[in-house]
C-alpha cells in the first residue's frame, strides 16, 4: 500500500474513492493521510466518513460528490463546519446527483465529453452547480441536462480478490467502481485475497476490473472496515453511529486520527487494534445458494 499511494497518487491530483457502501477503500485512505498528501480533489458518490477523515487530515481542498451522509447513520461534522462556518478554511464543493456522478465517470470512461440525464428537471441543483448545462435535443423536440465527463487522475477501489496480472472480481453491492476505474488515468485495486489466474478464469463474471486497466494490486484483508465486504466481514454499524459524536468534537477526531491512522503502520496494525472481539462481532456465515438438478424433469 505505501509504495502503491506514494507512486501514484501525488499532491494536487483528483482521486476518485469509489464503493457504493460496500468495499469502501479505508485503508487506502489511511495510507493517504499517513503520507500526507494535499490539495487533493478528492472524488466520491456518497462522501461518507472516508471524506471526513481525509478532509480533517488536510488532504483535501475540494470534494466532487453526491449525497452527504455518514452512511445514513448521522452527520458528517467536518465537512459541515468547512461548507457551513468556513472552518478552519472553506472546502470547495461541487455537487451532483448519484446519477450525474455515475454519468460523469460512464463519460470519462468512454471517451466522450458529457453524458445526458433528465433527472435535474425540476430540480434546483442546477442553480448549485454552473457546470449542469441544458443543450436541445438534436433529434426532437425539447431540451436535456447534461453533465461534464470526470476522469479523475488516480481511480482506488476496494474489493473481495484479484489475480496478480490486476484482474479484479467484486461481488454484492456494487457502485460505480468499474466506470471509475475505466475513467482514470491510473488504477489501484485493494483486495482482501490475491488469487491464482485459474480462479479468477473459473468464475470470469465475477471480474469487474479487468487486468487491463490495473497499475497496482495491494493487498489489505479488512482493510474494507467500518464498512462490509459481501462474504468476509459484516457493516460495522456501531462505528458509522459513533462517528458523529466524534466528528462533532474538532480534538476528539484529531486524536481518532492520531489513534487510529498515524500511530499505526498499515491494515493489519488496523485490523489488530480493533481486536478480536470486534471481528468475531462482524462475523458473516456461509450462506451457500444451494445445489440445482438441473437433470431432473421438475
Amino acid at each position: 500500500m505505501t509504495e502503491a499511494i506514494r507512486r501514484f497518487v501525488s499532491d494536487g491530483m483528483t482521486v476518485a474513492l469509489e464503493g457504493f457502501t460496500h468495499l469502501i477503500p479505508y485503508s487506502a485512505a489511511h495510507e493517504i493521510i499517513r503520507q500526507q498528501k494535499r490539495d487533493l480533489t478528492l472524488c466520491r458518490m456518497t462522501p461518507d466518513i472516508i471524506s471526513d477523515q481525509l478532509i480533517a487530515a488536510g488532504c483535501v481542498s475540494k470534494l466532487v460528490a453526491s449525497f452527504f451522509a455518514s452512511g445514513s447513520a448521522g452527520s458528517l461534522y467536518e465537512i459541515r463546519r468547512r461548507v457551513e462556518s468556513l472552518v478552519p478554511e472553506a472546502l470547495e464543493v461541487e455537487e451532483y446527483s448519484h446519477y450525474g456522478m455515475v454519468s460523469r465517470y460512464h463519460a470519462g470512461a468512454s471517451g466522450m465529453p458529457f453524458a445526458p440525464l433528465r433527472s435535474y428537471s425540476g430540480s434546483d441543483m442546477p442553480d448549485l452547480n454552473p457546470l449542469l448545462k441544458v443543450v436541445d435535443n438534436p433529434y426532437g423536440e425539447g431540451t436535456v441536462y447534461v453533465v461534464p465527463a470526470l476522469n479523475p487522475d488516480v481511480t482506488i477501489i476496494h474489493a473481495q480478490r484479484a489475480d496478480r496480472s490486476g484482474n479484479t472480481q467484486m461481488w454484492g453491492v456494487l457502485g460505480a467502481q468499474q466506470e471509475a476505474a475505466y475513467a482514470a488515468t491510473r488504477t489501484i485495486v485493494v483486495v482482501e485475497e490475491i488469487v491464482d489466474g485459474a480462479v479468477v478464469r473459473a468464475d470470469p463474471n465475477r471480474t469487474i476490473v479487468p487486468a487491463h486497466v490495473v497499475d497496482a494490486v495491494v493487498l489489505s484483508r479488512r482493510g474494507a472496515h467500518p464498512s462490509y465486504v459481501q462474504g468476509g466481514y459484516d457493516r460495522d454499524g456501531e462505528f458509522y453511529r459513533e462517528w458523529t459524536a466524534i466528528s462533532h468534537e474538532p480534538e476528539r477526531l484529531r486524536q481518532w486520527l492520531q489513534d487510529w491512522v498515524y500511530d499505526l503502520k498499515d491494515s493489519d496494525d488496523y485490523a489488530e487494534k480493533l481486536g478480536p472481539e470486534k471481528w468475531a462481532a462482524l462475523a458473516v456465515s456461509d450462506r451457500p445458494s444451494g445445489v440445482v438438478n438441473y437433470g431432473s424433469s421438475r
